[in-house]
Protein backbone atom coordinates (compact mmCIF):
# COMPACT_ATOMS: atom_id res chain seq x y z
CA UNK A 1 0.00 0.00 0.00
CA UNK A 2 1.19 3.45 -0.97
CA UNK A 3 2.68 5.51 1.73
CA UNK A 4 2.50 9.17 2.36
CA UNK A 5 4.33 12.19 3.21
CA UNK A 6 2.79 15.51 4.42
CA UNK A 7 4.36 18.32 3.77
CA UNK A 8 2.88 20.99 5.48
CA UNK A 9 4.56 25.10 4.65
CA UNK A 10 3.17 27.65 7.23
CA UNK A 11 4.27 31.35 7.12
CA UNK A 12 2.65 33.59 9.65
CA UNK A 13 -0.34 31.47 9.61
CA UNK A 14 -1.20 31.20 12.95
CA UNK A 15 -4.64 32.08 12.26
CA UNK A 16 -5.51 28.91 10.10
CA UNK A 17 -2.30 26.48 10.73
CA UNK A 18 -3.93 24.38 13.63
CA UNK A 19 -6.80 23.58 11.16
CA UNK A 20 -4.65 22.56 8.30
CA UNK A 21 -2.64 19.77 10.41
CA UNK A 22 -5.87 18.64 12.21
CA UNK A 23 -7.29 18.23 8.70
CA UNK A 24 -4.24 15.87 8.11
CA UNK A 25 -4.41 14.19 11.42
CA UNK A 26 -7.99 13.35 10.69
CA UNK A 27 -7.34 11.66 7.38
CA UNK A 28 -9.55 8.51 6.99
CA UNK A 29 -6.11 6.54 5.60
CA UNK A 30 -3.36 7.80 7.25
CA UNK A 31 0.02 9.40 6.47
CA UNK A 32 3.47 8.07 7.35
CA UNK A 33 4.76 11.64 8.19
CA UNK A 34 3.75 14.68 8.89
CA UNK A 35 6.23 17.11 8.17
CA UNK A 36 5.08 20.97 9.35
CA UNK A 37 8.05 23.46 8.01
CA UNK A 38 7.61 26.51 9.20
CA UNK A 39 9.29 29.41 7.54
CA UNK A 40 10.36 31.92 10.11
CA UNK A 41 6.80 32.58 11.29
CA UNK A 42 7.13 36.17 13.09
CA UNK A 43 3.05 35.81 14.11
CA UNK A 44 3.94 33.11 17.17
CA UNK A 45 3.27 30.63 14.60
CA UNK A 46 5.95 28.54 15.90
CA UNK A 47 4.73 28.83 19.89
CA UNK A 48 1.47 27.37 18.63
CA UNK A 49 2.68 24.49 16.50
CA UNK A 50 5.37 23.99 19.71
CA UNK A 51 2.05 23.88 21.96
CA UNK A 52 0.02 21.74 19.95
CA UNK A 53 2.43 19.10 18.22
CA UNK A 54 5.72 19.46 20.08
CA UNK A 55 5.11 15.91 21.61
CA UNK A 56 2.55 15.22 19.00
CA UNK A 57 4.31 11.45 17.63
CA UNK A 58 2.70 11.66 14.21
CA UNK A 59 3.96 15.11 13.33
CA UNK A 60 7.59 16.82 13.18
CA UNK A 61 8.07 20.41 13.38
CA UNK A 62 10.47 21.84 11.27
CA UNK A 63 11.56 25.55 12.06
CA UNK A 64 14.25 27.56 10.23
CA UNK A 65 14.94 30.66 8.99
CA UNK A 66 12.31 32.97 6.05
CA UNK A 67 13.78 31.36 3.04
CA UNK A 68 10.27 31.62 0.80
CA UNK A 69 8.25 28.51 -0.19
CA UNK A 70 10.78 26.99 -2.14
CA UNK A 71 12.67 26.68 0.61
CA UNK A 72 10.40 25.21 3.10
CA UNK A 73 9.79 22.79 -0.15
CA UNK A 74 13.29 21.79 -0.20
CA UNK A 75 13.56 21.42 3.84
CA UNK A 76 10.60 19.16 4.02
CA UNK A 77 11.40 17.13 0.82
CA UNK A 78 14.86 16.33 2.83
CA UNK A 79 13.44 15.39 5.94
CA UNK A 80 10.87 12.88 3.94
CA UNK A 81 12.04 9.54 4.82
CA UNK A 82 13.42 6.96 2.09
CA UNK A 83 10.29 4.17 2.39
CA UNK A 84 7.72 6.92 1.60
CA UNK A 85 6.30 6.42 -1.71
CA UNK A 86 4.61 10.08 -2.41
CA UNK A 87 4.72 12.92 -1.02
CA UNK A 88 1.41 15.62 -0.96
CA UNK A 89 1.61 19.29 -0.09
CA UNK A 90 -0.58 21.24 1.95
CA UNK A 91 -0.25 25.43 2.13
CA UNK A 92 -1.23 26.48 6.13
CA UNK A 93 -3.95 28.46 4.69
CA UNK A 94 -5.65 26.08 2.89
CA UNK A 95 -7.82 22.68 4.24
CA UNK A 96 -8.07 19.10 3.08
CA UNK A 97 -11.55 16.56 3.88
CA UNK A 98 -11.13 13.40 5.63
CA UNK A 99 -11.31 11.59 2.81
CA UNK A 100 -8.42 13.40 0.38
CA UNK A 101 -5.67 10.45 1.50
CA UNK A 102 -8.00 7.62 0.39
CA UNK A 103 -9.46 9.01 -2.70
CA UNK A 104 -6.01 9.87 -4.10
CA UNK A 105 -4.13 6.92 -2.44
CA UNK A 106 -6.91 4.58 -4.47
CA UNK A 107 -4.93 5.60 -7.92
CA UNK A 108 -1.36 5.06 -6.39
CA UNK A 109 -1.81 2.53 -5.02
CA UNK A 110 -3.39 0.59 -8.67
CA UNK A 111 -1.59 2.54 -11.14
CA UNK A 112 2.31 2.23 -10.39
CA UNK A 113 2.73 3.51 -13.58
CA UNK A 114 0.91 7.34 -12.41
CA UNK A 115 3.44 9.78 -11.01
CA UNK A 116 1.66 12.90 -10.12
CA UNK A 117 -2.18 13.22 -9.02
CA UNK A 118 -4.04 16.48 -9.05
CA UNK A 119 -6.89 17.20 -7.54
CA UNK A 120 -9.55 20.34 -8.00
CA UNK A 121 -10.40 22.61 -5.85
CA UNK A 122 -13.28 24.18 -3.23
CA UNK A 123 -13.01 27.91 -2.85
CA UNK A 124 -13.81 28.76 0.40
CA UNK A 125 -13.57 32.33 2.64
CA UNK A 126 -13.84 35.43 0.47
CA UNK A 127 -15.12 33.33 -2.39
CA UNK A 128 -16.72 30.69 -3.50
CA UNK A 129 -17.00 28.02 -6.03
CA UNK A 130 -14.44 24.73 -8.02
CA UNK A 131 -11.33 24.52 -10.24
CA UNK A 132 -10.02 21.99 -11.64
CA UNK A 133 -8.00 20.96 -14.56
CA UNK A 134 -11.45 19.27 -15.90
CA UNK A 135 -14.78 18.28 -15.70
CA UNK A 136 -14.23 14.70 -14.71
CA UNK A 137 -11.33 12.95 -13.91
CA UNK A 138 -8.75 12.12 -16.58
CA UNK A 139 -5.48 9.99 -17.04
CA UNK A 140 -3.48 12.79 -18.88
CA UNK A 141 -1.00 10.17 -19.86
CA UNK A 142 3.22 11.92 -20.45
CA UNK A 143 3.18 15.70 -20.65
CA UNK A 144 6.93 16.35 -21.16
CA UNK A 145 7.10 17.29 -24.08
CA UNK A 146 4.10 19.56 -24.35
CA UNK A 147 5.45 21.19 -21.27
CA UNK A 148 8.99 21.72 -23.03
CA UNK A 149 7.62 23.33 -26.02
CA UNK A 150 4.51 25.15 -24.99
CA UNK A 151 5.22 25.91 -21.44
CA UNK A 152 1.75 23.88 -20.76
CA UNK A 153 0.63 24.01 -17.25
CA UNK A 154 -0.32 20.48 -16.26
CA UNK A 155 -0.94 21.39 -12.53
CA UNK A 156 -3.26 22.69 -10.09
CA UNK A 157 -2.25 25.21 -6.70
CA UNK A 158 0.17 23.55 -4.13
CA UNK A 159 -2.42 22.02 -1.93
CA UNK A 160 -3.84 20.00 -4.83
CA UNK A 161 -0.59 18.32 -5.75
CA UNK A 162 1.11 14.91 -4.63
CA UNK A 163 3.52 12.98 -6.87
CA UNK A 164 6.10 10.44 -5.94
CA UNK A 165 9.09 11.04 -4.26
CA UNK A 166 11.65 10.30 -6.90
CA UNK A 167 10.30 13.01 -8.77
CA UNK A 168 9.88 15.36 -6.08
CA UNK A 169 13.29 14.99 -5.27
CA UNK A 170 14.31 15.79 -8.88
CA UNK A 171 11.67 18.98 -8.67
CA UNK A 172 13.48 20.31 -5.44
CA UNK A 173 17.19 19.82 -6.77
CA UNK A 174 17.65 23.47 -8.19
CA UNK A 175 20.84 25.50 -7.88
CA UNK A 176 20.53 29.05 -6.11
CA UNK A 177 20.31 31.23 -9.02
CA UNK A 178 17.41 29.31 -10.31
CA UNK A 179 15.63 29.15 -7.15
CA UNK A 180 15.69 31.93 -6.12
CA UNK A 181 12.94 33.11 -9.16
CA UNK A 182 10.66 30.76 -7.48
CA UNK A 183 11.11 31.84 -4.40
CA UNK A 184 7.62 32.26 -3.65
CA UNK A 185 6.21 29.83 -6.23
CA UNK A 186 7.32 26.53 -5.72
CA UNK A 187 4.21 24.67 -6.78
CA UNK A 188 5.43 25.23 -10.44
CA UNK A 189 8.25 24.20 -10.02
CA UNK A 190 6.37 20.56 -9.26
CA UNK A 191 4.03 20.99 -11.77
CA UNK A 192 6.96 21.56 -14.77
CA UNK A 193 9.11 19.46 -13.13
CA UNK A 194 7.80 16.62 -13.03
CA UNK A 195 6.52 16.76 -16.43
CA UNK A 196 10.11 17.22 -17.57
CA UNK A 197 11.12 14.42 -15.39
CA UNK A 198 8.92 12.18 -16.85
CA UNK A 199 5.95 11.31 -14.41
CA UNK A 200 2.60 10.53 -15.79
CA UNK A 201 0.24 12.79 -14.44
CA UNK A 202 -3.24 11.97 -13.97
CA UNK A 203 -6.22 14.43 -12.52
CA UNK A 204 -8.82 13.19 -10.23
CA UNK A 205 -11.31 15.17 -9.24
CA UNK A 206 -11.80 14.69 -5.07
CA UNK A 207 -13.73 17.63 -3.79
CA UNK A 208 -11.98 17.44 -0.26
CA UNK A 209 -9.28 19.79 -1.30
CA UNK A 210 -10.41 23.64 0.16
CA UNK A 211 -8.22 26.81 -1.19
CA UNK A 212 -9.04 29.67 1.36
CA UNK A 213 -9.53 33.25 -0.11
CA UNK A 214 -8.00 35.76 2.08
CA UNK A 215 -6.99 39.10 1.13
CA UNK A 216 -5.35 39.44 -1.95
CA UNK A 217 -4.08 35.66 -2.11
CA UNK A 218 -6.05 34.39 -5.63
CA UNK A 219 -3.76 34.21 -8.14
CA UNK A 220 -6.09 35.14 -10.94
CA UNK A 221 -6.88 38.63 -9.26
CA UNK A 222 -2.66 39.05 -9.76
CA UNK A 223 -2.62 38.95 -13.72
CA UNK A 224 -2.25 41.29 -15.83
CA UNK A 225 -0.16 41.27 -19.03
CA UNK A 226 3.26 42.24 -17.27
CA UNK A 227 2.86 39.51 -15.05
CA UNK A 228 1.62 37.17 -17.74
CA UNK A 229 4.51 37.46 -20.13
CA UNK A 230 7.24 38.06 -16.90
CA UNK A 231 5.89 34.59 -15.73
CA UNK A 232 6.13 32.83 -18.77
CA UNK A 233 9.80 34.25 -19.22
CA UNK A 234 10.93 33.01 -15.70
CA UNK A 235 9.00 29.26 -16.49
CA UNK A 236 10.96 29.02 -19.74
CA UNK A 237 13.98 29.61 -18.00
CA UNK A 238 13.26 26.55 -15.16
CA UNK A 239 11.79 24.22 -18.15
CA UNK A 240 14.83 24.83 -19.22
CA UNK A 241 17.02 24.61 -16.49
CA UNK A 242 15.14 20.60 -16.04
CA UNK A 243 15.10 19.69 -19.14
CA UNK A 244 18.83 20.01 -19.35
CA UNK A 245 18.87 17.93 -16.53
CA UNK A 246 17.14 15.40 -18.20
CA UNK A 247 19.16 15.55 -21.58
CA UNK A 248 15.75 16.92 -23.24
CA UNK A 249 16.31 19.50 -26.68
CA UNK A 250 14.29 20.22 -29.55
CA UNK A 251 14.97 16.61 -30.65
CA UNK A 252 12.04 15.34 -28.63
CA UNK A 253 9.30 17.11 -30.79
CA UNK A 254 9.98 14.01 -33.03
CA UNK A 255 8.01 12.32 -30.10
CA UNK A 256 5.54 14.59 -29.85
CA UNK A 257 3.10 11.57 -31.54
CA UNK A 258 4.37 8.73 -29.36
CA UNK A 259 3.53 11.40 -26.16
CA UNK A 260 0.17 11.93 -27.21
CA UNK A 261 -0.86 7.79 -27.97
CA UNK A 262 -0.13 7.69 -23.84
CA UNK A 263 -3.20 9.76 -23.45
CA UNK A 264 -6.38 7.29 -23.14
CA UNK A 265 -9.00 10.12 -23.96
CA UNK A 266 -7.63 13.30 -25.33
CA UNK A 267 -9.85 16.32 -26.40
CA UNK A 268 -9.16 18.69 -29.29
CA UNK A 269 -7.71 21.24 -27.46
CA UNK A 270 -4.93 18.87 -26.46
CA UNK A 271 -4.74 17.27 -30.20
CA UNK A 272 -4.29 20.84 -31.31
CA UNK A 273 -1.24 21.47 -29.49
CA UNK A 274 -0.01 18.17 -30.49
CA UNK A 275 -0.38 18.78 -34.00
CA UNK A 276 1.54 21.59 -33.51
CA UNK A 277 4.27 19.73 -32.17
CA UNK A 278 4.60 17.31 -34.36
CA UNK A 279 5.10 20.33 -37.19
CA UNK A 280 7.46 22.40 -35.32
CA UNK A 281 9.88 18.55 -35.57
CA UNK A 282 12.94 18.48 -37.68
CA UNK A 283 11.49 16.44 -40.04
CA UNK A 284 10.83 16.31 -43.61
CA UNK A 285 7.60 17.52 -44.72
CA UNK A 286 5.54 14.35 -45.36
CA UNK A 287 6.62 12.59 -42.07
CA UNK A 288 5.24 15.68 -40.36
CA UNK A 289 1.83 15.35 -42.04
CA UNK A 290 1.93 11.50 -41.81
CA UNK A 291 2.36 11.99 -37.78
CA UNK A 292 -0.32 14.95 -37.65
CA UNK A 293 -3.27 13.14 -39.73
CA UNK A 294 -2.59 10.33 -37.29
CA UNK A 295 -3.47 12.21 -34.33
CA UNK A 296 -6.49 13.88 -36.50
CA UNK A 297 -7.74 10.33 -37.18
CA UNK A 298 -7.49 9.03 -33.47
CA UNK A 299 -10.61 7.18 -32.56
CA UNK A 300 -9.96 7.80 -29.09
CA UNK A 301 -9.93 11.59 -29.45
CA UNK A 302 -13.26 13.08 -27.68
CA UNK A 303 -15.32 15.10 -29.97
Amino acid sequence: MTRFAVIITNYNYARFVIEAVDGVLAQGRRAAQILVVDDGSTDGSQALLTEHYGHHPGVRLLFGENGGQLAAFQRGVAAVDADVDVVCFLDADDRWQPDYLEKIGAIYDQRKDVGFVLSDIDLFGNEEGRIGFAEKELDLGYTAISTYALTYWYGAPTSALSLRLRYARLCMDLPPQVGATWRISADNCLVFGASIFGARKYFLPTGQVGYRIHGNNGWWAQQNRTTTFLGLLQSRGLIGHYARAAGMDDSCLELAKLEYRTKPEPDWAEARRYIGLCWRARLPWWKRLERILSIVRSPKRKK
